[in-house]
């Protein structure tokens, strides 16, 4: 239901845009997201964006150097990632949060997040 690909090899200072197919469930979810995790860390947030209003969220590393943008009509989030550092190097994960979130302005932790894409691995070679 989520399909995420786009990941590879790049230098860095150079760019990646991942890319994320909802299908299923996914139609009709609140909002949508990617993660990151890297070898030995938990899973952490890297940005999310509303549906509807396409309202954005950075985690402060990424801010400046990625957007994450959606198009509605294709069922597709994406990652535009500038500027990379070899510290971006992880698998990254798309996901969608079916139900508004009333906790918060944006669902930024792991367990807000109802389904899961498979993963697809960046790396980054300095």
């Amino acid at each position: 239901q989520l399909q995420a690909c786009g990941g590879g090899l790049v230098k860095a200072g150079g760019s990646l845009r991942l890319s994320c197919a909802a299908s299923g469930r996914t139609f009709g979810s609140y909002c949508m997201a990617w993660f990151r995790q890297a070898p030995g860390k938990g899973r952490e947030f890297v940005a999310t964006i509303i549906w509807d209003s396409g309202s954005t969220y950075y985690e402060a590393s990424v801010k400046g150097r990625f957007t994450i943008s959606r198009d509605n009509a294709k069922n597709m989030v994406y990652l535009q990632m500038d500027s990379l550092k070899s510290e971006d190097t992880a698998v990254y994960y798309c996901a969608a949060r079916l139900e508004d979130i009333h906790y918060a302005i944006y669902a930024t932790r792991v367990y807000d997040y109802d389904l899961w894409g498979q993963g697809t691995q960046v790396t980054v070679s300095s």
